[in-house]
């Protein structure tokens, strides 16, 4: 396995036609903890689904978990998201089952059939989210912050090398976008990868990491000014 997990080179980026980023170079080793910042409709999210395939790239290089983005066949997608956990701002949680059935669902929709092994990992990511003891609830009867823990912990199920964090705080307040970052980052110090779009400039002061900015159709990292 090579020590990037990402690698762009000369990516152009266009959504329904236009251009959202130009030349855009970027390499992500292994184990590395990335913020990328930018105002609404910047290029963030346009950059994440690209790194997901949601979006096709179309111009350039690109090399995710072993997989090249510019010959990606559809069919090879999914093989692709089970090497990246992603997390969205919304959770994206079946809201007509238990924490529990939610993650059932992703594993057997990703080839788990064993109930012992499916219980044990489910338990387990739980356990490393702080949520253990919640998976008969209903997603309704947790708070924004506790669903946004269940969506970390149902990106952890298939063990991916890379997590791609979508704005994950954004609907949260202030103390719960503290607490989730403060898991993402216990995760990244497990050895995790993790690529986290965010406009919260909080949460980049109190923890504080690489950063890439995007503005003006391009992206570059920027150097955080401590108080």
């Amino acid at each position: 396995m090579s020590q990037s997990v990402l690698s762009l080179k000369n990516v152009n980026i266009y959504q329904e036609g236009k251009s959202i980023l130009s030349q855009v170079n970027l390499e992500v080793k292994h184990g590395e903890f990335l913020y990328i910042i930018g105002k609404t409709g910047s290029g963030k999210s346009s950059l994440m689904k690209t790194l997901y395939a949601d979006l096709a790239l179309t111009e350039g290089e690109g090399h995710i978990v072993d997989f090249d983005l510019a010959t990606l066949k559809e069919d090879d997608i999914p093989f692709l998201r089970r090497k990246i956990g992603i997390v969205f701002q919304d959770f994206k949680l079946l809201p007509d089952r238990t924490v529990n059935d939610n993650m059932l669902f992703v594993l057997k929709a990703t080839g788990w059939t064993d109930n012992v092994e499916m219980q044990n990992k489910i338990d387990e990511v739980l356990n490393k989210v702080g949520m253990r003891d919640f998976g008969k609830k209903m997603p309704h009867q947790l708070s924004g912050g506790e669903q946004q823990r269940v969506a970390i912990a149902r990106a952890l199920l298939n063990d991916p090398e890379l997590i791609l964090a979508d704005e994950p705080t954004g609907n949260l307040d202030p103390q719960t976008s503290a607490e989730v970052l403060e898991v993402l980052k216990k995760i990244n110090a497990n050895g995790k990868t993790i690529i986290m779009a965010t406009h919260d400039y909080a949460l980049l002061m109190k923890f504080p990491s690489k950063t890439l900015k995007c503005e003006d159709a391009k992206i570059f990292e920027v150097v955080q000014r401590t108080a």
